[in-house]
């Protein structure tokens, strides 16, 4: 391991987790990585390996079966799975999410339920709120649920969601929904709002009545994890499957949800920037124009001075970001900040490296054409940029509004 990018203040027991997960992305992810993105393959060994490494359930609490880790160790962990590759941190973080939420919003049932098995893989979460035509405004989503005629308490769902992260191999996923029966027609959009947990069989079509995941989307990079629609059909969903027991909260709970997927988001960027940094200034030692290594040319060096500090400011920005999260306050500002920072910083990393290779960067021999491919996906994952920017400026205003 390199000097950048170190975390001071860990413990015992995190040194020791990211130091086992650092030895598996060497020996198990890194040497096939390329291969199975080019052909668009699902990781299953990575995956396996790591719920035996018991990862599915880090951040869930030990009386349900998880290691029970802080946000901050889990975003450590992604950084370090993202330096191999990144959509096995996609597989994961969806998963997260739905665990965080459940911990955080769901009712002491759902708790019992779907913990314990969400902690060994054995459930795998999903979860999605966009829609083909919503985009960020999350607000205008038009997937509906309405109580069944018979009384029962239940709901059906009806709409389309779009962009779901493994929505072909989860068996749980967490899905927003309108559900406005009872409410004033002024009310706020966001009070509408419901999460509901939908349980289903892994694959593509009909999964259950009323439930359809298509196949896969195409994608420029982020291959290997499965994105694919959702359409749903009058789904009957129980009224115990209501994320908390209660209609209207939906909104507060995805958001809550996001905002510790940003950290991620942030996470995923500082990996896959080191890993460009470490392709960049591995390749320009080795690689000799005009009679000296292109390391030695001073153009050279002010590319590795830049991204070496790109690297180190989005880590630290993102591990501010996790451990305010881990002290009980809030910190949409800072994940906003961090998952900004990251996603824009991995990008020029990465394109730097992609121009330290010159004509091989742009050839699938090498492992940087992949990165190039992938980094755009954290521009837009988990809110784009600009979203990123609304909320820091918001926040911003509200720290510092002047008086009078």
């Amino acid at each position: 391991m390199g000097r950048l990018a170190r975390t001071e203040g860990l413990t015992e027991v995190q040194r020791e987790i990211l130091a086992t997960v650092r030895g598996f992305v060497d020996k198990e992810i890194l040497p096939v990585a390329t291969e199975l993105e080019h052909q668009d393959a699902y990781p299953t060994r990575i995956v396996d390996g790591l719920k035996e490494l018991g990862i599915f359930g880090l951040m869930i609490p030990e009386e349900y079966g998880g290691l029970g880790e802080s946000l901050l160790t889990y975003a450590l962990c992604v950084e370090e799975i993202s330096r191999g590759w990144m959509s096995v941190s996609g597989i994961i973080n969806t998963h997260f999410i739905v665990a965080y939420m459940l911990e955080r919003h769901g009712t002491q049932e759902q708790k019992d339920y779907f913990l314990p098995k969400m902690a060994t893989g054995e459930t795998r979460g999903a979860f999605s709120m966009s829609e083909p035509g919503l985009g960020s405004d999350v607000s205008a989503i038009t997937t509906k649920g309405v109580r069944a005629p018979d009384g029962s308490g239940d709901h059906l769902l009806t709409g389309q969601k779009m962009w779901l992260t493994n929505g072909g191999t989860s068996t749980l996923v967490a899905v927003l929904c309108r559900t406005d029966e009872g409410l004033p027609a002024d009310a706020p959009p966001h009070r509408s709002m419901t999460t509901f947990l939908i349980e289903k069989e892994p694959g593509f079509g009909q999964v259950r009545p009323g439930l359809t995941i298509p196949g896969k989307i195409e994608k420029m990079g982020y291959k290997g994890v499965d994105t694919t629609e959702l359409i749903l059909d009058e789904l009957r969903v129980p009224a115990d499957r209501i994320l908390g027991g209660t209609t209207g909260r939906g909104f507060y709970q995805m958001m809550d949800g996001v905002e510790v997927g940003r950290v991620n988001v942030a996470a995923r960027g500082c990996g896959v920037a080191q890993r460009a940094f470490e392709l960049g200034i591995d390749y320009a030692q080795q690689r000799h124009t005009f009679g000296k290594p292109i390391a030695r040319h001073q153009a050279i060096q002010f590319k590795l001075a830049e991204m070496g500090t790109k690297v180190e400011a989005a880590h630290a920005l993102m591990v501010g970001a996790a451990r305010k999260k881990d002290s009980g306050q809030r910190n949409d500002l800072e994940a906003g900040m961090a998952k900004y920072l990251a996603s824009e910083y991995c990008k020029e990393v990465v394109e730097d490296a992609f121009r330290i290779h010159g004509g091989y960067g742009f050839s699938k021999e090498y492992e940087i054409e992949r990165l190039y491919r992938e980094a755009p996906m954290l521009l837009i994952g988990e809110g784009t940029a600009e979203i990123q920017k609304m909320i820091v400026g918001r926040r911003l205003l509200e720290e510092y509004r002047t008086q009078g």
